[in-house]
């Protein structure tokens, strides 16, 4: 089966691809990388042709709201389009849990719009809906600085490795298309500043975690059931803190 993985060369992307080709499919990191520009359309109708499936794990590269919802409602067109002209009979989708319930933020927003653009396509399809990655606290806890402080919100989040999420998109990629949305988590739900300040301690970094209700989170306040999946996800395996001492193991 040839498969093609919009994204092949960022992080889920290059963990999928290692699984696919594992269990013997044929498959395509499809990136600017790679010379296929889903902006540009360069190199996508020959990237997609003859393939069985097609899973876009593509970014944006900027998270102002205004481009992000440009890239994703761009790249959705053009993917899409070229999907149908080639035949491609399923296409799977890595999206956020929470996009439909967090409308202030912009890059969710623009998830809603990708995920509203499969849709309304005839191409088959399977959207998987994740929880945070644990590659991204870092991330988190510096948008959430000011000076020596951090101000996270304590609403429970439930995150995941990345590992656990591209062996879930593995398993999605060789099944039927579900044609609606499936939700992948970690094991354990931990509250965001706790996180941050797990994460913090482990690291070294002297940074102070504060709980802060209001706090924003790329836009948005947040509650319990904001991040957090619905009924019967699928779960990952890797505690946060099993990836925490793998990490500084590796170090």
């Amino acid at each position: 089966m040839k498969i093609v993985v919009i994204g092949g060369s960022g992080l889920i992307g290059s963990k999928l691809i290692r699984h696919l080709k594992a269990e013997g499919h044929e498959t395509v990191a499809a990136s600017p990388n790679t010379g296929v520009n889903t902006i540009t359309r360069e190199g996508l109708a020959e990237a997609v042709s003859g393939a069985q499936v097609v899973v876009d794990v593509a970014n944006s590269p900027s998270f102002e709201d205004k481009a992000v919802l440009e890239f994703f409602e761009t790249s959705g067109r053009n993917l899409l389009a070229a999907e149908a002209a080639a035949g491609v009979g399923h296409h799977l989708a890595l999206s956020v849990v929470g996009t439909d319930r967090l409308p202030e933020s912009g890059y969710l927003r623009a998830k809603v719009a990708q995920e509203a653009l499969i849709r309304a396509s005839k191409i088959p399809f399977t959207i998987l809906r994740s929880t945070q990655f644990f590659e991204f606290v870092g991330a988190i806890t510096q948008s959430a600085t000011k000076g020596s402080d951090v101000h996270l919100s304590p609403a429970f989040l439930q995150p995941i490795s990345s590992d656990d999420v591209a062996a879930a998109l593995a398993e999605l990629t060789v099944g039927k298309p579900v044609n609606g949305i499936v939700e992948v988590a970690g094991p354990e739900k931990i509250p965001l500043d706790e996180i941050a300040r797990r994460y913090l301690t482990a690291t070294g970094d002297g940074r102070h975690v504060i709980a802060d209700v209001h706090a924003r989170y790329f836009g948005t306040e947040l509650n319990d059931k904001s991040l957090t999946p619905g009924a019967n996800p699928i779960l990952g395996s890797i505690r946060f803190e099993d990836w925490l001492q793998a990490q500084r193991s590796a170090t």
